[in-house]
């Protein structure tokens, strides 16, 4: 069921949306989602470019090392965003309450998903931000991505 913009108020730091969102208003319900992350310094490098791009929620699912120095080193400036990070041990955990899920891969799985280009997907997730829905971008660990399982739990993939 589809609600109004103007009736949604979803939990967390995700406001009520006007018809116009304000940029903050569309960051509060985007959370980047990192599964399985075998180096602390990409956490902290990932923490670091959430926060430049001017949003701040990360989540990590079951990540090998965190929190870790090295992590911080690298966060340069973006320790609030780690400071605030959800640190789950199932993808479950760091999807919840999320209504749009994109699963971004380098390569094409075995997973039936709807298969979207970057801009079409930023497009897709920023109306989908702006309806108040909880959107999550996952990106899967350094060298193998998502699996098919992690994938199959997104509403769509993105070919990064």
């Amino acid at each position: 069921m589809r609600r109004s913009a103007s009736a949604i108020l979803v939990r967390s730091r995700c406001r009520l949306v006007s018809p116009m969102p304000e940029l903050s208003d569309l960051a509060a319900c985007i959370r980047f989602v990192l599964v399985r992350t075998s180096h602390p310094g990409n956490i902290g490098s990932a923490a670091r470019a959430i926060r430049t791009m001017g949003f701040d929620r990360l989540e990590l699912v079951t990540p090998a090392r965190f929190p870790d120095r090295e992590a911080n080193a690298l966060a340069a400036g973006a320790d609030d965003v780690l400071a605030n990070a959800g640190v789950h041990a199932e993808l479950v955990g760091g999807l919840a309450g999320c209504h749009f899920a994109l699963g971004l891969s380098a390569r094409r799985r075995g997973v039936t998903l709807a298969e979207l280009c970057p801009r079409e997907a930023a497009q897709q997730a920023l109306a989908a931000a702006a309806r108040g829905e909880q959107v999550a971008l996952l990106f899967g660990n350094e060298r193998s991505g998502l699996d098919n399982d992690e994938l199959a739990r997104c509403n769509v993939m993105v070919r990064i």
